[in-house]
């Protein structure tokens, strides 16, 4: 058994909610440890930026590569395999239309399939368990928080918490499976 440690604080708005997001940097609190859960989006702020880095286009466009690349190899091999010579009347072997339908498909079916794994993934819909939350986001409280603080600055981080306008801030030691 591992302990989360973790302290946060609940804000009424996200003008208050920022102002806590940059007291944590101020204080040194990496992106990594700092965790931002809010009812809404609020893209103009800079909470919201937080995870606005993915690399989901890139892996989209390798997962359509890959199955353009399978469609391509699947429709020409089905049209080649046949052990027998076969009389086309002088039309090619592998047709152009029927190769082209079939490497569209699995193409754009390579890119949904690699989008919606790096979805499931980068968003942490894969995760059941989440490591921090608060019932009072439901109510539209947005939550501005970090994991795993060090014991000598958990009394600071509350206070510069505070200050930036949260409404209450909690401390949990919850125990989760290692």
């Amino acid at each position: 058994m591992a302990t989360l440690n973790s302290i946060y604080g609940l804000f009424p708005d996200p003008d208050s909610a920022d102002r806590g997001m940059r007291a944590l940097r101020a204080a040194g609190v990496g992106a990594n440890q700092i965790v931002v859960m809010s009812p809404q989006p609020f893209e103009e702020f800079e909470f919201a930026q937080m995870d606005r880095k993915t690399p989901m286009p890139w892996i989209a466009a390798l997962g359509g590569l890959i199955g353009g690349v399978s469609g391509y190899l699947l429709a020409w091999y089905t049209q080649v395999a046949y052990p027998l010579p076969i009389n086309t009347g002088g039309m090619p072997i592998v047709a152009k239309w029927p190769t082209g339908i079939v490497t569209y498909e699995l193409t754009m079916l390579g890119a949904i399939i690699a989008t919606v794994i790096v979805l499931l993934i980068t968003g942490r819909l894969l995760h059941w368990k989440f490591d921090l939350y608060d019932p009072e986001i439901s109510q539209g409280k947005i939550l501005i928080g970090v994991t795993d603080p060090q014991d000598a600055a958990r009394a600071d981080l509350e206070d510069r918490l505070r200050r930036a306008g949260a409404e209450s801030v909690k401390n949990t030691r919850r125990s989760s499976a290692a």
